[in-house]
């Protein structure tokens, strides 16, 4: 059942393990060890030649090679009857393998599928029925505030995908996003934006587009590039209608204010002199480049050939 969201999750809990015994221990109240390590495994529960026992995702916790329980992560987007046959195997397989307690986990994106996925499978094996560990939209919290948000990035990026239709959802995952560390916020925009619905992805763009963002990654200057070339568009508009240079400068330096505006970089009386009066589009376009990672207008006129305005 390849798909953009199933992919998507799958890569979640691939990245992360720890997400599946989360989610089992705290959206569905399951006891589950702690302190231990939490691992990914290898898939294939053949103990034959077969091609049929591939689970989406399978995790350990505890010792790699003595796990004190296995979890089989499915993503589910749809019934499907073949699938549900194959449950029972894969958790039966897994125990002969790992001889520990087994939990199937169904991630389900829409609620008639996590009902169906919630009633127990009976096998023709006596006494073994399973009964799988559910997780639909109403397991998912509706996350508005950004410090959950920021705490618990694949939560807020599932509440995206399941309660996307709220704005406040859609801010608190954006607003989350600046206080992420390193490279995380790409990543988790990504998960976000490809379980979304077309008008959630929409609002998101625009909501990044408004946001007062560090720069500190590719993925925040890709964002800050699209307003600077907005800005310069707009700018340029007006020259070219003027017909004047000019227009042309005047629309590059509305490009360098609004830039160190969004980021909230002060500037001087004499620095905003500096950029307003210059003529020099070239000199201009350099400030503006500048702009997007300077953290102070030091940084923007550094390695000028001339130290006065243009």
């Amino acid at each position: 059942m390849p798909s953009a969201v199933h992919d998507t999750l799958n890569l979640m809990f691939r990245n992360r393990p720890e997400l599946a015994v989360e989610m089992l221990r705290d959206q569905l109240g399951v006891a589950m060890p702690g302190g231990l390590p939490v691992q990914l495994v290898g898939n294939e529960l053949n103990d034959r030649p077969s091609k049929d026992l591939y689970p989406d995702t399978v995790i350990t916790v505890g010792p790699r090679h003595h796990p004190v329980q296995a979890i089989i992560v499915e993503i589910q987007r749809e019934e499907d009857e073949a699938k549900q046959a194959q449950l029972p195997r894969y958790a039966a397989a897994l125990w002969l393998q790992l001889r520990c307690p087994v939990r199937v986990l169904v991630i389900c994106p829409q609620a008639k599928v996590a009902a169906w996925a919630a009633k127990p499978i009976p096998t023709e094996l006596p006494g073994y029925t399973l009964i799988c560990h559910v997780i639909g939209p109403e397991q998912i919290p509706v996350v508005v505030d950004p410090g959950k948000a920021a705490a618990h990035p694949e939560l807020a990026a599932l509440s995206v995908m399941t309660h996307g239709d709220r704005e406040e959802v859609l801010e608190a995952f954006v607003a989350a996003l600046q206080h992420l560390p390193g490279e995380h916020a790409p990543q988790y925009y990504e998960y976000a934006f490809r379980l979304a619905s077309e008008a959630a992805r929409h609002l998101m763009e625009k909501l990044m587009e408004s946001a007062v963002w560090p720069v500190y990654s590719p993925f925040a200057q890709k964002h800050y590039g699209k307003g600077l070339e907005a800005g310069r568009a707009a700018g340029l508009e007006a020259g070219r209608a003027a017909g004047l240079q000019e227009g042309r400068a005047e629309g590059e330096a509305r490009a360098v204010l609004a830039v160190l505006q969004v980021r909230g970089i002060p500037f001087s009386d004499a620095d905003h002199a500096r950029i307003t009066t210059c003529t020099d589009l070239d000199r201009l376009d350099a400030w503006a480049r500048r702009a997007v990672t300077a953290t102070s207008t030091a940084d923007l006129f550094t390695d000028d050939p001339e130290r006065s305005a243009g």
